[in-house]
């Protein structure tokens, strides 16, 4: 797997700056990427592309204040404020899907692929294809597209680096060409603000709640997703992908403090934890100076401090989307694709206020029991057939919350 192992590609950055795109610049992640670079040597970096879908000010000053030869707006009526704001700088403006398209396969020697949801695929697909290191931190690469995705990283010879803490953690304490001595791969979950809510306690729940999580600050939706566990069985599935062992060899314990971001198992009774201070820099900038290391700003571990560190079995009763996405991936095909689109909606309706809580993963098990009821099961094959059952999936999705009362 191109993931295993340092590539015979490696750029050769030690004469010159390491090209970088980041797709999704605006975005928490995006922000954090330019944040490292902005704090880094000058002349390590040089930026070729930015790209945000809506956020022309924001755009326009990171692409001032780290000289990128081209900032891509993917809302075109947002066209004209960038033109403005970058008028005389001499940076290449262009907005639209084709641009956007057009920006990834710019030749970059890193690649960051933060697009939120389906409208990253494509993007992530092109940085893919000229053979880049990619770092991920789009879930639908490989939730929705993982066998397409991951042909395409075979084909091309990319180089992929993950950005969750999660599964960057994984990937820095696995023995990637001694997968046979791995007896469990154990991700680890917060447990969200409600792990020690009854089910009645979350039946009631408001979408303020749900967002405000006790440990990582991040978007509304990863946030309730992180409520559910819905996240934790997402990051399940791209496991399965990113790290071939098999579903059965992966685990999730419950960590609260998320001090331990993930560990590997091996048959020996060796397990091998990768730590650190609840900061996405950490993992961004492991996967930023790759194969090599770099300074972040994240606060330095103390474990004195800390005092202790707690697991426990997560509860399905009450967070029953972390087994619905197991079965997803047991049941293969369009499975996965389907809970990823339907939980998309379904949160999306729970913050509207339109349904409940515990509403979230009912909806998500029933689209995906009639989707594999009524027709087509077997995996999508490209890139096409993954947005076309995204959209099936995501209807279904609306219909039932229009169908029940809350």
């Amino acid at each position: 797997m191109a993931i295993a192992s340092i590539p015979l590609n490696q750029p050769d950055t030690a004469k010159r700056p390491r090209r970088v795109t980041v797709l999704g610049s605006t975005g928490s992640v995006g922000c954090s990427t330019l944040d490292l670079i902005r704090r880094s040597v000058p002349g390590t970096y040089e930026i070729v592309a930015l790209t945000a879908q809506t956020n022309a000010v924001a755009l326009a000053a990171q692409a001032i204040e780290f000289g990128a030869k081209v900032a891509v707006i993917g809302d075109e009526a947002k066209r004209a404020e960038l033109d403005n704001a970058l008028s005389g700088t001499g940076i290449e403006v262009a907005a639209g899907r084709e641009a956007l398209l057009e920006a990834a396969t710019r030749p970059a020697d890193w690649v960051m692929a933060a697009i939120v949801g389906t409208a990253g695929l494509a993007p992530t697909l092109n940085a893919v294809r000229q053979g880049a290191h990619v770092a991920l931190a789009n879930k639908e690469c490989l939730v929705s597209a993982g066998h397409v995705f991951m042909g395409e990283v075979e084909a091309s010879g990319a180089t992929l680096l993950p950005v969750d803490s999660e599964h960057n953690a994984i990937f820095q304490v696995l023995e990637k060409d001694r997968l046979d001595c791995v007896d469990k791969i154990i991700l680890t979950a917060s447990g969200g603000p409600f792990l020690q809510k009854s089910i009645e306690d979350m039946r009631w729940a408001t979408p303020a709640q749900a967002v405000a999580h006790p440990q990582w600050s991040m978007g509304a939706k990863i946030s309730v997703d992180s409520a559910t566990l819905m996240n934790k069985g997402l990051e399940v599935i791209e496991a399965y992908h990113l790290f071939p062992v098999g579903l059965d060899k992966l685990d999730v314990v419950i960590h609260p403090q998320s001090i331990i971001h993930s560990m590997v198992a091996y048959k020996d009774g060796s397990v091998l934890a990768q730590l650190g201070s609840p900061d996405m820099r950490t993992p961004i900038g492991y996967a930023l100076a790759w194969p090599n290391r770099m300074e972040t700003p994240s606060e330095k571990l103390d474990l004195a401090k800390i005092g202790q560190l707690t697991f426990e079995t997560p509860d399905l009763e009450r967070f029953p989307a972390l087994g619905l996405a197991r079965e997803a991936l047991r049941l293969g095909g369009i499975a996965p694709a389907v809970i990823n689109a339907a939980n998309e909606i379904a949160v999306a309706e729970f913050l509207a206020g339109n349904m409940g809580f515990l509403e979230i993963s009912t909806c998500v098990s029933e689209v995906l029991e009639a989707e594999m009821a009524g027709g087509k099961t077997s995996a999508p094959q490209n890139l096409e057939e993954v947005l076309e059952l995204d959209k099936i999936a995501r209807q279904k999705a609306r219909e039932w919350v229009q169908s029940h009362t809350f």
